[in-house]
């Protein structure tokens, strides 16, 4: 069993994504910080190793609807998803997808929205162990207080991505 991996270069940084069967499994932040943990994970619960082949049909439609969101010509995307991940991790990506285009939200909103309210930190934490970025928008997740907060690609790319959807408002972008 393979995970087909490709990289990406992104206006914003470099991406790896991965197709398992058929179905996206990996657009995340090549050089983020839990890149090895979040890799294991993949291969582990999927029983499957990376190899990097000639881009399948999953990987090319994905560059491509990336090319049109990163143009503001895309706001949202049609690649089928596999989420890999706890029934609590995958509970919080799904909320993730329901958060608009343009849009933000706060972890302290997603808990309520969950009917969790005391899991604001598990919430950030499946958050942080996001493995499909942008199509599953852990950038539109932003403080109570509307300051940014941690983002596997960093802060800048999270900002870009932010103003890219035109979610920030002028004060926001005062801040930085």
């Amino acid at each position: 069993m393979h995970i087909e991996v490709s990289e990406y270069k992104s206006p914003y940084g470099e991406l790896l994504l991965g197709a398992f069967e058929g179905k996206l499994c990996l657009c995340d932040w090549k050089f983020r910080k839990q890149r090895n943990a979040v890799d294991q994970r993949l291969q582990k619960n999927l029983k499957a190793s990376f190899v990097t082949e000639k881009d399948s049909e999953i990987i090319n439609n994905t560059r491509h609807q990336l090319e049109e969101y990163f143009k503001g010509s895309r706001r949202s995307f049609d690649i089928p998803l596999l989420l890999v991940g706890t029934d609590f991790q995958k509970t919080v990506w799904e909320a993730l997808q329901e958060i608009s285009y343009g849009k933000t939200s706060s972890y302290q909103e997603l808990s309520i929205k969950l009917n969790n309210p005391l899991a604001i930190r598990a919430i950030a934490s499946a958050n942080g162990a996001n493995a499909i970025s942008i199509m599953i928008p852990c950038h539109r997740v932003i403080g109570s207080d509307g300051s940014l907060t941690g983002y596997a690609g960093g802060l800048l790319a999270k900002e870009k991505l932010l103003q890219l959807e035109g979610a920030l408002s002028k004060d926001q972008l005062k801040l930085f």
